[in-house]
């Protein structure tokens, strides 16, 4: 049973930093993609950025880019979400997500597992 949880989110001020971490189990990721995605109150929920578990490429919402960097420790499982630079408008709950697939990567119907769900809040 593939599981992902998510940890690190929490209250900071507009500016500051938090890093997110999805810790992932259940079966191998090698050749799957992880993702991050938020979704703030009232509005759907919108990709963030994702990594290839087996190469390590990236890609990134342009609402993002330049100040969130994803990684994965394969050792530990593990995905990370380093988020800098932090705005109002980045509070949301953080979703880490999977698929095996390879297309449309941005697109949340195409992720097949799914955590919980962590919430990050940005104060001005």
């Amino acid at each position: 049973q593939v599981q992902l949880v998510e940890s690190g989110g929490g209250l900071v001020q507009a500016g500051g930093s938090l890093r997110l971490s999805c810790a992932a189990s259940g079966r191998t990721f090698n050749g799957c993609t992880m993702a991050w995605f938020r979704q703030a109150p009232g509005k759907e929920r919108e990709f963030v950025a994702f990594i290839r578990w087996s190469s390590g490429s990236t890609s990134y919402a342009d609402s993002v880019k330049g100040r969130f960097t994803i990684s994965r420790d394969n050792a530990k499982n593990t995905v990370y979400l380093q988020m800098n630079s932090l705005k109002p408008e980045d509070t949301a709950v953080y979703y880490c997500a999977a698929t095996p697939g390879s297309f449309y990567l941005n697109q949340a119907r195409k992720y097949e597992y799914w955590g919980q769900g962590t919430q990050v809040t940005v104060s001005s």
